[in-house]
């Protein structure tokens, strides 16, 4: 190599450099490169976590809520008919329910008024005195009403009654004071000869079956706005299970009583 020209020797030393250069070029761009992504790579390795909610799982921009209410669907069976008279034995008992709901809301609006207000009173007296009161105002209320309601009509408002109190009629009188007991007789019982002890049962008695389905496909179409009941009844479930039938022979012979009992009355004449 000592032998060889000099300007060929320089030439060759030329030729290394600029090799070692380019290769430090390239080493340094992958060091470069090294440096800024190694860094993110191990930003990036961070350890998943199994999501804690399933809220986890979707996109909303902070200060962004979508909320959907959506009301509950009631689904009732088609009602089973035997004839078409039945049916409309059923729409004379829907009307029957119709009349005497409303009674029952204020009714129980009213007793809950009054048992609030009670407890509030301290003394006995204050506390007839305002009975005694509250049954004044009752007694303008709903007499003349109830006066013009028929026997079916009477039965159903004291069910009804149960159904918005939790407790009957005469559990009702014997919670509060005489004045209550007076009116309850009054306009009740002996208006309506009926049971003031009646209770409501939809899962076993009929009738009240017959007003329980009234009353919910009107909640359904809202034709009657629901007031809450007292009791836990669970109507899907009882008319799923009595598929929908329509129990209306008690109100057949009911008419067919009166009919016998009008027409000796027409024969005596």
């Amino acid at each position: 190599m000592n032998n060889l020209p000099l300007n060929i020797l320089f030439f060759m030393k030329l030729f290394l450099l600029i090799i070692i250069s380019l290769q430090l070029k390239k080493l340094l761009k992958k060091i470069f490169f090294l440096l800024l992504f190694f860094p993110l790579a191990l930003i990036a390795q961070k350890k998943d976590t199994a999501p804690l909610d399933l809220e986890d799982y979707i996109l909303v921009k902070t200060g962004d809520t979508l909320t959907i209410n959506l009301d509950e669907l009631t689904i009732l069976p088609k009602h089973d008919f035997n004839s078409p008279t039945d049916a409309r034995y059923y729409y004379w008992f829907k009307r029957k329910v119709f009349k005497a709901y409303p009674y029952a809301k204020t009714a129980s609006q009213r007793l809950d008024s009054l048992n609030s207000r009670l407890k509030r009173i301290k003394t006995k007296r204050g506390k007839i005195k305002y009975t005694k009161r509250a049954q004044k105002y009752l007694e303008g209320e709903f007499t003349d009403q109830l006066k013009k309601m028929t026997r079916t009509e009477g039965r159903i408002l004291i069910k009804l009654i149960y159904r918005q109190t939790g407790k009957t009629a005469f559990n009702n009188i014997k919670t509060l004071r005489s004045g209550w007991k007076a009116f309850w007789y009054n306009t009740t019982a002996n208006l309506f000869k009926l049971s003031l002890k009646s209770e409501y049962h939809p899962e076993s008695i009929n009738e009240d079956y017959l007003i329980e389905d009234v009353l919910q496909r009107a909640f359904i179409d809202e034709r009657l706005v629901d007031q809450k009941s007292k009791l836990f009844i669970d109507f899907p479930k009882i008319a799923a299970a009595n598929k929908g039938k329509i129990d209306v022979e008690e109100y057949k012979l009911m008419f067919a009583k009166n009919k016998k009992k009008t027409s000796k009355k027409n024969n005596k004449r």
